[in-house]
């Protein structure tokens, strides 16, 4: 089975892929964003767009899948952001032509709990030391920019399954997708102070500076 989390930038699908993973014994994480980004850093830096838009990327994340979901045992968990139709047909739509076992999930949010989850990164929280409270919020952030657009083609039916995660904890969410998918966690008995620190950790491996 695949578990792809889908969801706006800094809308928690990393750090609930983490956590499905952390409780889910046998899953894995594989996660299209590290070939793309590998893909981004080959071009020359006038042309590192946005790496979505390579065929390469597209088919490279269903060949690597492909392989993870055929070879591996336990459940696969995929945390990406696609907004685009087509996009989304060739990747999570040609897994499941290919005979797969998908579960999409579109982790949402209200705009505001998003910025706040933002300004919440760690990275936000050392650019506010630096550079003033707004400073790891700038218009010119990716994510920012992108906010909206996300929020509003993710709501879209074709990206269900839809999962509101305003009032909802990382390991609440996970447990949702769960259920839905018909898996058991492991009972979450990690303390407040724990889960901070390795969502911290998590959050740090994944801030990215290109």
């Amino acid at each position: 089975m695949l578990l792809w989390i889908n969801g706006p930038f800094g809308g928690g699908k990393t750090q609930t892929a983490h956590e499905i993973q952390r409780r889910l014994p046998g899953s894995v994480i594989c996660d299209p964003e590290h070939a793309g980004f590998g893909l981004r850093r080959m071009l020359p830096p006038a042309l590192r767009d946005n790496f979505q838009d390579l065929v390469s990327w597209r088919q490279g994340v269903v060949e690597v899948l492909d392989l993870a979901l055929t070879q591996h045992d336990g459940v696969v968990i995929a945390p990406m952001t696609v907004t685009d139709s087509g996009y989304f047909e060739e990747t999570v739509g040609r897994l499941r032509e290919l005979g797969h076992d998908v579960r999409h999930f579109t982790l949402l949010a209200e705009r505001e709990t998003v910025l706040e989850r933002l300004r919440e990164r760690s990275l936000g929280h050392l650019l506010q030391h630096v550079g003033g409270k707004n400073a790891g919020l700038r218009r010119e952030s990716w994510a920012v920019r992108q906010l909206d657009h996300c929020l509003e083609r993710l709501r879209e039916p074709e990206f269900a399954e839809h999962l509101w995660t305003d009032h909802s904890t990382v390991p609440k969410t996970a447990d949702r997708i769960a259920v839905l998918a018909g898996l058991t966690l492991r009972p979450n008995n990690e303390g407040a102070l724990r889960t901070r620190i390795r969502q911290a950790r998590v959050g740090i491996r994944h801030m990215r500076f290109d």
